[in-house]
């Protein structure tokens, strides 16, 4: 028991037996199963009533696919959270008018990222959707301290706090747009948001005042998860804007949340690290369209974005495109773990649970797609004899 004490120490877990450890799993497993199982059913509404992604530029399916998997992803959110909230960790009181505006700016955007994928909204009725939501999190006291940012130099009290301001929005706004435009390859931004909560999940867990962060981030990895076993290609539903909202505002907004000054600025470098990989894909498209000429880069897609680049590279290869995303994410991930300071075994532990969930729920998918080859290709042959006959009697007999 001492050995596995120790063991739990050099992970970040100060007290195995205090059960934060054990309500951080039931969150995660809560999450995990309640969106794998709940997303059947909600596609199968999508289909029945027409919520469906058309083919476009930014897309590599070739017919209508159901788009409703965000809804899925955020009911397997909050029923984590609930479960959270019913057990009742001290970590979740502490900020409990934190983690509301979280909720609060995730639902509004969840909506008007569904609303978006089934009838349209403009651009700039969406950026003001996102501008409101981070102004959300800034009042209800989350948000960047500019003068505990590493790297940058300290500004007076009266700039302190406009400067901060203005980086948390740029912050919220920009990884929730990030996230968007990543999402065009099956499974990319399901797996890299995965990543993204398990490495925060593990950052966050080496400081005292970051339980609240970890119990939504075990929720938000769980939900992923969960989502990806349904979305590894050949996918059966997307998520839409709905749940790549969600994943990028969530993240952004859980990265600063804690309950000591400090935590604000100085929690921001692994996240930057982390999702390197969406905000350079989104710097480089902005960057891009704005030489060509095109004024709103972000209400017009194309091919660009590296995922698509990467995808002609591998001659349309969507599951090694996944795949070398995620393990692109991972090594970013990796790095700014290591730049924090965390500990090396904290840091294999953490890198080989996230290999082994995705490879867990690629297999179940790979294994499931298989079975439905072979289910068709019995009703194939079960059918011929019948389509024969139906042959033979429609063929006039010869006079």
């Amino acid at each position: 028991m001492d050995a596995l004490s120790k063991f739990a120490q050099q992970m970040g877990i100060a007290n195995l037996a205090g059960g934060g450890a054990f309500i951080v799993g039931l969150i995660f497993l809560t999450a995990l199963v309640f969106t794998w199982r709940f997303i059947p059913g909600i596609r199968a509404f999508a289909v029945r009533v027409g919520w469906a992604d058309q083919p476009n530029e930014r897309r590599i399916n070739t017919e209508p696919l159901p788009n409703a998997g965000g809804l899925a992803i955020f009911a397997g959110f909050v029923v984590s959270v609930v479960v959270a909230w019913a057990l009742r960790p001290i970590f979740i009181q502490e900020v409990q008018i934190q983690v509301l505006a979280i909720l609060l700016g995730a639902t509004i955007l969840v909506l008007t990222g569904f609303i978006d994928d089934q009838y349209g909204l403009s651009p700039l009725f969406r950026l003001s959707v996102q501008l409101l939501t981070a102004v959300l999190l800034v009042v209800n006291g989350l948000h960047i301290d500019y003068n505990s940012i590493p790297l940058l130099p300290n500004v007076s009290e009266s700039l302190n706090q406009p400067l901060g301001v203005a980086i948390t929005i740029l912050w919220v706004v920009g990884l929730t747009n990030a996230m968007n435009l990543l999402d065009g390859v099956d499974g990319v931004v399901g797996g890299v948001s995965f990543v993204a909560s398990m490495v925060l999940l593990a950052t966050a867990a080496q400081f005292p005042d970051r339980g609240s962060a970890v119990i939504l981030l075990a929720g938000l990895g769980g939900s992923a998860l969960g989502y990806l076993r349904h979305n590894y290609n050949p996918s059966r539903i997307i998520m839409g804007d709905a749940g790549s909202y969600l994943f990028g505002y969530t993240l952004a907004a859980v990265s600063m949340l804690g309950t000591l000054k400090f935590s604000a600025g100085a929690s921001l470098i692994v996240p930057l690290i982390v999702m390197a990989l969406p905000i350079l894909d989104t710097t480089q498209v902005v960057v891009g369209r704005l030489a060509r000429g095109i004024r709103n880069p972000l209400g017009h897609p194309d091919k660009t974005h590296l995922h698509f680049r990467l995808l002609a590279a591998t001659g349309g290869k969507a599951r090694r495109t996944a795949l070398i995303m995620w393990l692109v994410a991972l090594l970013c991930g990796v790095v700014g773990m290591v730049a924090q300071g965390i500990r090396p075994l904290a840091i294999v532990v953490t890198a080989l649970f996230i290999g082994l969930s995705l490879w867990f729920v690629t297999h179940r998918r790979v294994r499931a797609q298989d079975r439905e080859a072979q289910d068709r290709e019995v009703q194939g042959r079960e059918g011929e004899p019948g389509r024969e006959a139906a042959e033979q009697a429609a063929v006039p007999p010869l006079k």
